[in-house]
């Protein structure tokens, strides 16, 4: 009998990594939280600091602004980062920059100070930008809509709460300055937890990228924003919609508090950091956007976010000095806008997760320049013609939204010939074997 031949020698197995990195929403929620308010909680203040800093309504209004802008140049210059960067690096350098503009803010001698510093913080508060797409990556794409939804309501939270907060410390203080403070002492005390807690990188770590995915130049990875707008119809779209609707957002909030100033209401800082708290309500009832985009698609969501948002400006604008309209108006607002912004983010992080926060950035930036042109369209409607004339073009950029997604988000019309490898919105499955998304470099 012929012995046996030899048996092959076993593959090599790879030595294991550590293991991936899960998801901690409640703590991407209350970062994003404590950061993203860093952008609203001066809005209940505008009044306060016209009359402290001896200014016009209209030149207060630019602090609004420039929060805006900042925000739409952090995006552009900080956020495409996160795709290559140390997360926890990244992290650490922009907490202690936006805690140090705060401090600046707060002892602003005048008007000119406090916008600079205000456009230098909100420059550096992206955090909340660059822990979505982080969440999205390592939800996955059967949990992506809901983690997205979660994340977005810590943002939505933070963001209608801080209003409240900075008006009650406002009032309780009496100073605007106050308020700066305690901003500062929040943001400083993410960086104790926040940058351990997070994974180092984006997606897979370098060393086992392939070749042809090594790190992209700071230079490469701008330039290549133009690129991902021209080649995915996803994000097209939904910058689209976040410019429209958070204009109209931002038309909105920017002058409520000089509406509520203003005789016959005559309400102070507190009353309109108020409306934060009163918009509690909108801002839970959000969550169920980000479950109801996986299940019935970003299109139905945008859809329903709009519909609320007008209505609930034609709630405010039809009863103005009525307290009650003026609640049930901001929420029906917070809700509509909120459930747009999950919609449309879970719409373009399906793209993939190598070009997830570059896709972020070209969409919060349309989104962010959208709501800087909104406060400034705001202020400028409300000095010249009142409070119905700035619902009105508030109105106007909801009335575009809905336009394009009656026609121009409708999903796209498809081949004759099947495609084993398309899913259901056109995006295929990533492979190891499959080129990287278009507009990556």
């Amino acid at each position: 009998m012929e012995p046996s031949p030899a048996a092959a020698p076993p593959a090599p197995v790879p030595p294991a990594g550590p293991p991936a990195p899960t998801v901690n929403v409640l703590l991407f929620a209350v970062a994003g939280a404590v950061t993203v308010a860093n952008i609203y909680f001066p809005q209940p203040l505008l009044a306060a600091v016209a009359r402290g800093l001896e200014v016009s309504e209209r030149t207060a209004g630019l602090i609004a602004s420039a929060a805006q802008i900042g925000y739409a140049l952090g995006i552009l210059l900080l956020v495409p980062l996160a795709d290559t960067a140390r997360l926890r690096r990244l992290t650490s350098v922009l907490l202690a920059l936006t805690t140090a503009s705060l401090l600046v803010a707060a002892a602003a001698p005048d008007v000119v100070t406090l916008t600079l510093a205000t456009l230098a913080l909100s420059t550096t508060t992206v955090l909340p930008q660059i822990l979505t797409p982080v969440a999205a990556v390592l939800a996955g794409p059967g949990r992506r809509g809901r983690v997205v939804g979660l994340v977005g309501l810590g943002l939505t939270l933070g963001s209608t709460l801080s209003r409240t907060v900075s008006g009650a410390v406002t009032d309780a203080s009496g100073s605007w300055r106050a308020a700066y403070v305690v901003a500062a002492a929040a943001t400083a005390a993410l960086l104790w937890f926040l940058p351990r807690r997070l994974p180092q990188r984006m997606g897979e770590p370098s060393e086992t990228r392939p070749a042809g995915r090594r790190r992209s130049s700071y230079l490469r990875l701008l330039a290549g924003l133009p690129g991902l707008l021209a080649a995915h119809r996803e994000l097209r779209i939904s910058a689209l919609l976040g410019a429209c609707v958070f204009a109209a957002f931002s038309v909105f909030w920017s002058v409520l508090a000089f509406h509520l100033a203003a005789p016959p209401l005559g309400y102070g800082p507190g009353a309109a950091g108020l409306f934060g708290l009163l918009t509690l309500p909108a801002a839970l009832l959000s969550a169920v956007a980000g479950p109801a985009a996986d299940r019935y698609g970003p299109r139905a969501v945008n859809a329903w976010g709009l519909a609320a948002a007008g209505l609930g400006l034609g709630v405010a604008g039809s009863a103005p000095y009525s307290p009650v309209a003026l609640v049930a108006g901001a929420n029906l607002l917070v809700i509509g806008v909120s459930s747009c912004q999950v919609a449309s983010q879970a719409r373009i992080f399906a793209i993939g997760q190598a070009v997830a926060a570059r896709v972020n950035t070209v969409f919060m930036l349309a989104t962010f320049g959208g709501g800087a042109l909104g406060s400034l369209a705001g202020s400028w409607l409300y000095t010249a013609y009142g409070w119905s004339a700035a619902l009105l073009a508030a109105g106007a950029c909801v009335a575009v939204a809905g336009l394009l997604v009656a026609v121009v988000a409708r999903p796209a019309v498809p081949t004759c010939g099947p495609d084993a490898t398309r899913e259901a919105g056109g995006i295929r499955p990533s492979t190891s074997q499959e080129r990287t998304p278009q507009g990556e470099t």
